[in-house]
């Protein structure tokens, strides 16, 4: 089950593992706090957990790409999340997508070239009342147009 690269975790989160071990739910819990330490969850990471909790890494990997909120590559340091719930969609939420790509030349699910910026849809943020929406690292922008986004993105550049 051991991948070839040397282990990757943390002695804080074998401490959680370990905390974690014999409680339901166990693996998710886990899984976010290792994203919480990479921002995403490194191949190496995801061996590492199915060793230490004697599971098959598919398991693991059958959880990952089960949940949206887990990652499998390491996003930009300016995560955009643009939301496409119904709303958001109705108000124009494709056509900020279409603009972020354009501004930034990248597109969803991916990172720009230096790092920066990285974007993706999201089912629902829970703001419908300020459709259409969006956030850069958590922070919530509402009733947003195609002529924010330029402003919106150099906020952060650079930060």
């Amino acid at each position: 089950m051991t991948a070839t690269a040397e282990k990757m975790l943390t002695p804080e989160i074998d401490a959680f593992i370990e905390q974690w071990r014999e409680k339901p739910g166990n693996l998710i819990m886990i899984l976010h706090r290792v994203q919480e330490e990479f921002g995403y969850i490194p191949r190496q990471a995801a061996f590492d957990v199915a060793d230490a909790l004697s599971i098959p890494v598919a398991k693991i990997y059958g959880v990952i790409t089960f949940y949206h909120f887990f990652k499998l590559s390491k996003p930009g340091r300016n995560q955009i999340a643009v939301c496409m719930g119904t709303a958001c969609y109705l108000k124009g939420g494709q056509d900020i997508i279409d603009e972020c790509e354009r501004i930034l030349g990248v597109g969803l699910n991916t990172v720009t070239e230096d790092g920066e910026f990285s974007m993706e849809a999201v089912r629902c943020i829970g703001c419908c009342g300020l459709a259409p929406v969006l956030t850069v690292n958590g922070e919530v922008f509402g009733d947003v147009g195609t002529k924010d986004m330029k402003k919106i993105i150099d906020q952060f550049e650079g930060k």
